[in-house]
């Protein structure tokens, strides 16, 4: 099947990078949310990320004009019946991406491919919930995605060789490196980063050292370019908490279980860059 036409379902950080990474390679991208004014902001964030391009000599004006130009915005699901792919990229709730992939089995063409963002949740599950559990996988894009070169390409149970094979193609397209993994809890990249970052957590709830003193160690004793408490705020506290809730729950090992001070900062709104507080201030 050649892929044309590709949806993306939510406008958040990860949907609008993935809808303005299709685009900018020359596919007609249809961007899906449940209301306008998401749609709107995404639209914003994606011009800005443009202009950055530009800025750096990435792309030229009429590159940034041809990009914008082949972006849709629709409220709705059944909007997503034109598509050639669809990529889920809703909130890491288990229950909100099978009610997504029930509707989606029903509204798409039988041949269409419905692939999941998702960063911990099993793609066999959201597969069960349609009829066509052989085009179901997992691209689980990393952020930002037009900066970052990594696709998680990840199979269910059912995934043919087929549906694996296209998906890895339109990741070389966007010039990106598919890297196959197994449909296991965390898959590859959250099982290995999460235990980390909550770690880190552990060590500012326990007093070890601020939260200034972790990144800091990580980042001149580890060479790592960003703090994992950093980096925990730029992806969210509250995704960071959804993906270790999932770990622990899908692999039942003690060392998954989330830190208290995670919870606690979750539930009192401080979730990180996008709130504008989480272990630093933004």
């Amino acid at each position: 099947m050649d892929v044309k036409t590709v949806a993306v379902i939510g406008a958040g950080t990860m949907g609008n990078g993935i809808a303005h990474t299709f685009a900018q390679f020359g596919f007609n991208v249809l961007l899906v949310d449940l209301q306008q004014p998401l749609l709107e902001k995404a639209l914003r964030t994606i011009g800005a990320n443009l202009d950055r391009q530009v800025k750096k000599g990435q792309l030229t004006e009429q590159q940034k004009s041809e990009t914008l130009s082949r972006i849709r915005t629709a409220e709705g699901l059944t909007a997503a019946a034109e598509a050639d792919l669809v990529i889920e990229a809703a909130t890491e709730n288990k229950a909100v991406k099978k009610q997504i992939f029930t509707t989606l089995d029903t509204t798409c063409r039988p041949e269409t491919i419905l692939a999941s963002n998702t960063s911990s949740i099993s793609i066999t599950e959201l597969a069960a919930v349609t009829k066509r559990p052989d085009k179901v996988i997992g691209m689980h894009f990393m952020n930002p995605v037009p900066v970052m070169k990594l696709v998680e390409v990840i199979r269910g149970h059912a995934t043919t060789d087929a549906t694996t094979a296209l998906v890895t193609a339109l990741c070389a397209k966007l010039e990106k490196v598919a890297v196959e993994v197994n449909d296991y809890p965390g898959f590859v990249a959250n099982r290995v980063l999460m235990p980390m970052l909550n770690e880190a957590i552990y060590c500012v709830m326990e007093g070890v050292a601020t939260p200034e003193a972790v990144d800091t160690v990580m980042k001149l004793g580890m060479n790592h370019p960003m703090g994992p408490l950093a980096l925990a705020d730029f992806i969210g506290l509250d995704v960071c908490l959804a993906i270790l809730e999932v770990l622990h729950e899908g692999l039942g090992d003690p060392k998954y279980r989330p830190c208290p001070l995670l919870k606690k900062m979750v539930a009192a709104g401080h979730l990180g860059k996008k709130a504008g507080r989480g272990f630093f201030v933004y």
